[in-house]
């Protein structure tokens, strides 16, 4: 029982702790152009990287989907495609 209270104790001591010194932080210094050019710069490229991504995620799919349906096939199996809901087909 006092080895729970002093875990929670110390526990406590620590939470308060970051909490004094996470408040005594000054408030970071208002960003210049160039640094908001480069921000707006990282975050476009952010976004071409993450439209990259889910073009390759997206044909990863494809590729293995059909990969499935081609060896269900040569296995004699029959599979009935997917039922794609009309918007997700219209992206496409």
């Amino acid at each position: 029982m006092t080895t729970t209270i002093r875990g929670l104790m110390g526990a406590a001591l620590v939470v308060a702790c970051f909490g004094v010194a996470v408040a005594k932080l000054p408030p970071p210094p208002p960003m210049t152009d160039a640094q908001k050019a480069e921000a707006e710069e990282k975050k476009a490229k952010a976004a071409t990287a993450a439209e990259a991504a889910k073009a390759a995620q997206a044909r990863a799919e494809d590729r293995a989907a059909a990969r499935y349906f081609a060896d269900m096939k040569a296995k004699g199996k029959q599979v009935a495609p997917p039922q794609v809901p009309a918007a997700t087909a219209a992206k496409k």
